[in-house]
């Protein structure tokens, strides 16, 4: 299932960050710093970032990083209680670590590679994280432009069919060919559980799964989509790549990620779609961009090649992908 040692990597890497991430919640650290796009990155953005790389650097040393974060508000004065809280928390695995061997950790995803690089979201969805709601650690291996790896670990979500909170998490992984898997976070000695998306093709029955955050895409431009597809089904409103597990257990149909009407040049963070397409993929679903194009990892740290994204159980993608151009959301 799976044979590579990369993925095995990424599914122990993956559930140890998604462990750490849980306490840093629980000690309710949700200090934040502002980055330049908008969003919060936390204390254990940082910590996860830095355990995956550590990991990394120790199973595959020749391995390129292309992470989310980078080390240089910590290495400022005004970083310096920040830092201090992440350098404890990544000790708490690696003992002994220092806060300027952790700043070096956090540094290694600051790669940017076309060939084959890994690529991390240390927490999808810190909003979420940072409310209490869903969120995920995100990793990803890309050889050759496609993505070959995708592990998604997801503390919170209880089920991938029902998108319920709590009990021991989730943990999601795909490898191209082998097919997507889902076990208990808490339980690695549990069964690993195929996964395959829905039959619906009716687009009355269709459940869509919705960012719980506005400012990710545009939702008039959305209802109108689903308005031309006579979607009637029900709205599940959920932050991060959790969305991507639960369409691949099943739960939910379809998502789309339109742009935003105040960034019509916004182009998707490698990190933020990887490790979530292949295990819809290797469900049985489709993911594209808004012109049905074959998402290409191939271009650096963003999906310069694409717009938007597209993601369905497969039956009702070029239905969605029709309505999609005929209202215009689709072309250049």
């Amino acid at each position: 299932m799976f044979d590579r040692p990369e993925a095995q990597f990424a599914i122990s890497a993956v559930r140890e960050a998604a462990q750490l991430v849980r306490r840093v919640q629980a000690e309710m650290v949700t200090d934040a710093l502002t980055k330049g796009d908008r969003s919060p990155v936390t204390v254990g953005d940082f910590a996860a970032q830095a355990l995956v790389a550590y990991r990394m650097k120790e199973a595959l040393p020749g391995a390129v990083l292309l992470g989310e974060e980078n080390a240089a508000s910590l290495r400022t004065a005004d970083g310096a209680e920040t830092l201090a809280a992440v350098t404890k928390f990544v000790a708490s695995a690696l003992p002994g670590i220092d806060s300027e061997a952790v700043c070096d950790l956090i540094d290694r995803g600051a790669a940017d590679a076309t060939a084959d690089y890994w690529t991390l979201d240390p927490i999808d969805g810190t909003k979420g994280f940072l409310r209490g709601d869903q969120y995920a650690v995100a990793l990803g291996l890309v050889e050759g432009g496609r993505v070959a790896i995708g592990v998604l670990g997801c503390p919170d979500l209880a089920d991938g069919v029902t998108g319920q909170k709590g009990g021991p998490g989730s943990i999601l992984a795909a490898s191209r060919g082998r097919g997507a898997h889902l076990q208990a976070l808490d339980q690695p000695d549990s069964p690993w559980r195929r996964l395959s998306v829905s039959t619906v093709a009716d687009p009355a029955q269709t459940r869509v799964l919705r960012s719980v955050e506005k400012a990710h895409t545009s939702i008039s431009g959305i209802d109108r989509v689903l308005d031309a597809m006579g979607v009637s089904g029900q709205a599940i409103p959920m932050d991060s790549q959790a969305k991507y597990a639960v369409l691949a257990a099943g739960g939910g149909e379809m998502l789309v990620r339109l742009l935003a009407a105040d960034r019509p040049d916004y182009r998707e963070k490698v990190w933020d779609q990887a490790a979530g397409s292949i295990v819809i993929e290797e469900a049985g679903g489709r993911v594209t961009d808004l012109a049905g194009r074959t998402l290409d990892f191939g271009q650096g740290r963003t999906l310069a090649h694409n717009r938007g994204v597209l993601a369905t159980n497969g039956p009702l993608h070029d239905a969605a992908l029709a309505a999609i151009a005929e209202l215009g959301y689709g072309s250049k």
